[in-house]
């Protein structure tokens, strides 16, 4: 991972062009590709970034992101007036099976759901477990009743990084044209709002399960926020 702490202007470039003006800022590049401006406030989240797969050209003046394959794609030109500290760190080789490892009730939840699909969707039948991509595999890919493609992502507690986290998924699943039409679930005991509304924006549905439910223990009471 490499940390810049530089006075900087960032410009984003795509589908909605943005400008950060210059001033002091936190550059994060990372081994997978994402590349992250931070501010001193705001709290945990960015105030541009780009995810991979990403192509990143540097200059000692410039610091220029774009999605690979994409030349006339999304861009993040990073101007560079003043590096205060520019260092690397080692965060050795990341674990194979990370991307694989959930809590004890994420775990359950998606083998339950696996067995009992029809609670993520009407009519949903499961094709696969850990259907993989290229940055991580999706919980579970399924087929609805018009048989298409339903891509679900299971969470204890749902915010909006795991929109975000789906959002990545679809990105990659929809690049093949078999898959071009692969919507996105998001199953969880509780999701946040400000996730709700996230999904809704992205055309994600929110699916609300109780473990108790599922184990057949009591009455259904599932709520559905659909996009």
């Amino acid at each position: 991972m490499r940390l810049i702490v530089a006075r900087c202007e960032v410009r984003y470039r795509g589908r909605l062009n943005a400008l950060l003006p210059e001033a002091l800022r936190l550059i994060i590049v990372k081994a997978d590709g994402s590349v992250l401006v931070h501010a001193d406030a705001g709290g945990y989240k960015p105030l541009n970034w780009m995810t991979p797969p990403t192509v990143i050209e540097e200059s000692p003046e410039q610091i220029v992101v774009r999605k690979r394959a994409q030349a006339d794609g999304d861009r993040l030109e990073i101007d560079i007036a003043e590096v205060l500290s520019d260092v690397a760190h080692d965060m050795g080789s990341p674990d194979p099976d990370a991307a694989l490892t959930k809590d004890g009730v994420e775990a359950h939840l998606q083998e339950l759901l696996a067995e009992q699909p029809g609670w993520c969707g009407e009519g949903l039948r499961l094709v696969r477990r850990e259907w993989p991509t290229d940055i991580g595999p999706v919980d579970l890919m399924c087929r609805d009743c018009d048989d298409e493609w339903v891509a679900v992502e299971i969470k204890r507690v749902a915010g909006i990084e795991a929109v975000e986290q789906l959002s990545r998924y679809l990105e990659r699943i929809r690049l093949d044209p078999a898959f071009a039409s692969c919507r996105g679930v998001l199953a969880a005991q509780t999701i946040k709002p400000q996730a709700c509304v996230l999904a809704a924006a992205r055309g994600i549905d929110c699916v609300e399960v109780d473990l108790a439910v599922l184990r057949g223990e009591r009455e259904p009471d599932l709520r559905l926020f659909a996009a």
